[in-house]
């Protein structure tokens, strides 16, 4: 049987000789055939191509719009930040006021407070309830020593009868004042914010001490001081110290003015070793340097 064939004639031109050229059917066919799938992938190339150009378009939308969001949540945070500075100065200038004045009446360690420093402690060793007790007890025995009535109500510092002991007055640790108490440039963030205390230059594992006689209250970690000591001076005085590289003290020990505490460190959020020291009157913080003697 005759396969049949298409003919194609071919003229190259006026003068060129004529060629013949003889295509069996199922090459015309599959020739066909590949065009027609190769026509439909161009199709819907052009069409994957058109989607993803509309998706790109509507990312660059959506980022831009991120972006913008991004700018107008930063600016209300620095305005959040600055609003929050400013509280703080007022307060701490409020209670500095008040003291100053007798305007306000200082309160005691409340015991709730003390149980809770207590179970801050991580020791599965010692029962919260003899911790607590023990606390308490502590705080009982320092304020029956000390002289009651107005001497202790009024908290005013000019006071005498307080005591030497009472007031934070001596100095934590030896150095230089390298940041002070209020408003000032975070070091990490670039932006305002309100620094509650005094940062003092010391070497690394330099002797911290007591600036008064008191009872711990903390004595651990906690979030941006690193390794931290907080101490109740009764009379509505407290005192915080942050960054520390060694503790020598346990929440519920009583200390006495000039007692080691601990040692300079540079744990938490910052950029070398020193001292944070936070003078807190009535759980609000006021400028450490006006208790700072010498």
């Amino acid at each position: 049987m005759d396969k049949k064939y298409y003919t194609l004639l071919v003229f190259p031109g006026a003068h060129g000789a004529l060629h013949q050229v003889r295509l069996p059917f199922y090459i015309v066919h599959f020739m066909l055939a590949f065009s027609v799938v190769g026509i439909m992938t161009i199709v819907a190339l052009a069409n994957t191509y058109a989607r993803m150009l509309l998706k790109v378009s509507n990312y660059n939308s959506l980022r831009m719009e991120h972006e913008a969001l991004k700018v107008q949540n930063q600016t209300l945070e620095n305005l959040v930040s600055n609003t929050n500075a400013q509280l703080s100065s007022l307060q701490s200038l409020a209670a500095e006021v008040a003291l100053t004045y007798g305007f306000g009446q200082t309160h005691g360690l409340r015991f709730p407070q003390a149980a809770l420093a207590l179970g801050s402690r991580t020791d599965p060793t010692v029962d919260s309830t003899y911790r607590a007790s023990l606390i308490a007890f502590n705080l009982i025995k320092r304020r029956s020593l000390k002289p009651s009535g107005d001497s202790l109500a009024l908290g005013i510092f000019p006071n005498a009868r307080l005591g030497r002991e009472t007031i934070p007055s001596l100095w934590p640790v030896r150095g230089m004042i390298t940041a002070g108490f209020g408003e000032r440039l975070d070091p990490f963030s670039g932006e305002g914010a309100f620094h509650s205390g005094v940062d003092i230059a010391a070497p690394y594992g330099a002797r911290v001490e007591a600036p008064a006689d008191g009872l711990i209250l903390q004595a651990g970690p906690c979030f941006g001081y690193g390794t931290n000591i907080l101490i109740d001076h009764g009379s509505g005085f407290t005192t915080k110290y942050g960054h520390l590289s060694k503790i020598y003290v346990v929440v519920g020990q009583e200390v006495k003015r000039g007692e080691a505490i601990g040692a300079v460190g540079m744990t938490g959020r910052t950029t070398g070793p020193h001292l944070h020291y936070e003078v807190i009157i009535n759980d609000i913080p006021v400028n450490p340097a006006k208790y700072l003697r010498g």
